[in-house]
C-alpha cells in the first residue's frame, strides 16, 4: 500500500512500575481521544503498545503518555520507534504476554483512595462498609503477588471467581476499576470473621464492631492487614497498654499508633506540614512526629519525646476507626519481640496464642509479608528508618549497569538486595538473624526474590566480613559463586554513595557502632575517604574494650565501665 507521510506508527515500550496502577485503560483511553488505532498489552518488562494514526495526534499521545501517567505509577523509561504502517482500526487491549526475561517492576502495596473511601461509607453504595473495597488506584499490591506479569491470575486473588457485576467493571476499559487484580465485593470477594483466643469462630453479625467493643473493653486483637498482623489495643487505656508490653515482653520499646485522622494525632502529638505530608503520603510509613507535653499517650513511648503515629491505610483500618470510642490504637507489629510479623493464620495461632484475647481474619492470602514502614523528618527531608510496606519492592535507581550481585546484609536489622541492571532491589525488613524464625525468613526471601525478579543465579555475593553473622555464613555456604567480603562501614558510605549517584570520591564520617574491621578488630566511628570501591581508613574514635565482646553492645553498662577504667585505672 502507498505510505501517507502524514501518518506514523510506531512502537512504544514503556517500562517501571506501570502493571496494577491503571496504565492500560490510561493508553486506550487516550488512544480514543486521539482517534488512534493499534493495541496495548502487559509484558515481563513493563507495557508494550503499538499506534497509528496521524503524525501530529501521534506526538501529541506521546506527550500526554509522559506527562499524565496514572498516579501510582512510576515510568523509569519510554523507548519508541518507527514501523511500518499496517492500515489499522480500533484500539484494543490484548492478553498479556508472560514470555521473556523479567524486568517490570511490582507495584507497593497502597492506601485506600479517596474515591473509594467515599463508596465504603456510602449507604447506597453496593460496596458499603466493605473491607476490601478496592480499584485501580489503590489497594495491595505486592502482597499478594506471586509472579509476573501482574494478572489476577499470578496473585492471591485467583482463586475468588468475580461476580457479573464486578467482571462487568474489571473488563470495561472506561470504569475505574479495570483490570484492578484484586477487585471484589461482598458477593464474590474475601471476608473477615472474629475468633475467639482459641482460635474458634465467633459468630457475630458485624465482626467489626465486635472488634471495636473488644478494644474498648481494654482487651488486645490480632488484626490481618495487607502485610501481616497487627496487635491493636486502645492506646489511651493504661491497663492495656501495660498488659500488651508484658504479653509482647516489650518493657520500654515505643508502641506505633494509628489515629483516624490528623486533627485528631494533634491533640497528641505536634505535627508540621511537612510531617503532615508525609503521614498523607501513598506509603503510609510510620512517622516519628514529637509528643506533646500534655499528651495522655505517655506509657505508649515510655520516655520518648518522640511517638511514632501512622494514618489508616486500609478499608478495615478506617472502618475499625470509625467505630471505636479510643481517639488512637496501638498497631504494632503482631510478633514476640524480634521475631518476624506473623502473617499466616497458622503462625498468628501458634505465636499469638499467648498475647492476643482476639482475631480478626480474612481469607485473602498474604504472600508477600512487609512490617510497617518507619521514616522522621530532617532538615533536609524525610530519612527512612525502616523501609519496608509501601515501598518494596520498588527499587534504587542506580546510576549505571550491574552484574546481578546478591548483597546479604548484617546481623541485626537485616535487609538483603539484588542488584539487576541499574536497579537496586531492597527487600522488606527482615529482622535480627540470631533468631532462628528471621534466618529461616531471610533464606526463603532470598529464594522468592529470585524467582519474582527472575534471577535464577547471581553473578556473585557480597557479605558482611563479621564471620560470626549469619548472613556471613549464608554467603559462604553458596557453592561455586564468586564471594566478595565488604567492611560493615565501607558499606554504608558506598550505600549512600550509590543512592544519590556521586561517582567520584569523597570523605565518609559513618557513626554506626560496631562493625568488624579489616585487620579483625571491631571498628566504630569511621572516617574513610575513597570511593564505592576502595577507601582508606583516615581516623577513628580511639578503641576502647569491649567487655564481654558483644554484650557490652547490648548493656552499655559496660562500655561505661570500659571507658572509666580505661581514663582512670583500676
Amino acid at each position: 500500500m502507498t505510505c501517507d507521510p502524514l501518518q506514523k506508527r510506531k512502537t512504544i515500550t514503556v517500562t517501571g512500575i506501570v502493571q496494577g496502577v491503571g496504565f492500560r485503560p490510561f493508553v486506550y483511553n487516550l488512544a480514543l481521544k486521539f482517534d488512534l488505532s493499534g493495541f496495548v498489552t502487559n509484558d515481563v518488562n513493563g507495557v508494550a503498545m503499538e499506534i497509528e494514526g496521524e503524525d501530529k495526534t501521534v506526538a501529541l499521545f506521546e506527550k500526554e503518555l509522559k506527562e499524565h501517567a496514572p498516579p501510582l505509577s512510576h515510568i523509569t523509561k519510554i523507548e519508541s520507534k518507527s514501523t511500518p504502517m499496517l492500515g489499522t482500526s480500533g484500539f484494543a487491549i490484548r492478553k498479556s504476554c508472560g514470555a521473556g526475561e523479567k524486568t517490570a517492576l511490582i507495584t507497593p502495596d497502597c492506601d485506600v483512595c479517596e474515591d473509594c473511601l467515599k463508596e465504603l461509607f456510602d449507604k447506597a453504595n453496593r460496596r458499603y462498609r466493605y473491607p476490601f473495597i478496592n480499584c485501580t488506584n489503590c489497594g495491595p499490591r505486592f502482597s499478594i503477588v506471586n509472579d509476573l506479569p501482574y494478572d489476577r491470575l499470578y496473585t492471591s486473588m485467583a482463586e475468588f471467581k468475580m461476580c457479573e457485576e464486578c467482571e462487568r467493571e474489571y473488563k470495561n476499559p472506561k470504569e475505574r476499576r479495570y483490570h484492578a487484580q484484586p477487585i471484589a465485593c461482598p458477593v464474590c470477594g474475601p471476608a473477615v470473621k472474629l475468633l475467639d483466643e482459641r482460635f474458634a469462630n465467633l459468630d457475630c453479625k458485624d465482626p467489626l464492631q465486635e472488634t471495636a467493643k473488644l478494644i474498648d473493653d481494654g482487651m488486645i486483637v490480632a488484626i490481618k492487614g495487607i502485610g501481616g498482623y497487627h496487635l491493636v489495643a486502645n492506646a489511651e487505656d493504661e491497663t492495656a497498654v501495660k498488659r500488651l508490653r508484658t504479653k509482647k515482653r516489650r518493657d520500654e520499646k515505643p508502641f506505633a499508633i494509628m489515629t483516624r485522622d490528623l486533627d485528631t494525632l494533634r491533640t497528641f502529638a505536634e505535627v508540621g506540614d511537612r510531617e503532615a505530608a508525609l503521614l498523607k503520603s501513598i506509603p503510609r510509613p510510620i512517622t516519628l512526629v514529637r509528643k506533646k507535653s500534655d499528651s495522655t499517650l505517655k506509657d505508649v513511648s515510655p520516655d520518648n519525646k518522640y511517638i511514632g503515629a501512622m494514618l489508616p491505610y486500609t478499608p478495615i483500618h478506617h472502618l475499625l476507626l470509625s467505630e471505636v470510642k479510643s481517639d488512637a490504637l496501638i498497631m504494632t507489629s503482631a510478633n514476640v519481640s524480634d521475631e518476624p510479623i506473623a502473617f499466616t493464620e497458622e503462625e498468628a495461632n501458634i505465636k499469638l496464642k499467648n498475647i492476643a484475647d482476639a482475631y480478626l481474619v480474612h481469607n485473602r492470602k498474604i504472600v508477600n509479608r512487609a512490617d510497617d514502614s518507619i521514616e522522621r523528618m530532617m532538615k533536609h527531608g524525610p530519612v527512612i528508618l525502616r523501609r519496608s510496606r509501601g515501598y518494596t519492592p520498588m527499587p534504587v535507581m542506580l546510576s549505571r549497569e550491574h552484574p546481578k550481585i546478591l548483597a546479604v546484609g548484617g546481623e541485626m536489622k537485616n535487609t538483603f538486595c539484588f542488584t539487576k541492571g541499574d536497579r537496586a532491589f531492597l527487600s522488606q525488613h527482615i529482622g535480627d538473624l540470631k533468631y532462628e524464625s528471621v534466618y529461616d525468613s531471610f533464606r526463603s526471601w532470598i529464594d522468592r526474590f529470585h524467582k519474582l525478579l527472575d534471577i535464577n543465579r547471581p553473578d556473585a555475593i557480597a557479605y558482611d566480613l563479621h564471620p560470626s553473622y549469619l548472613s556471613h555464613k549464608y554467603a559462604l555456604e553458596q557453592k561455586d559463586l564468586p564471594l566478595f567480603g565488604v567492611q560493615h562501614h565501607h558499606a554504608h558510605m558506598a550505600s549512600c554513595m550509590a543512592e544519590n549517584h556521586a561517582e567520584q570520591d569523597g570523605i565518609g564520617i559513618i557513626f554506626d557502632g560496631t562493625g568488624y574491621g579489616d585487620d579483625g578488630q571491631i571498628w566504630g566511628g569511621e572516617f574513610l575517604v575513597g570511593g564505592i570501591e576502595e577507601y582508606t581508613r583516615m581516623a577513628t574514635i580511639k578503641p576502647i574494650p569491649l567487655p564481654g565482646g558483644e554484650k557490652a553492645i547490648q548493656e552499655p553498662y559496660r562500655m561505661a565501665l570500659a571507658v572509666m577504667y580505661k581514663l582512670y585505672g583500676a
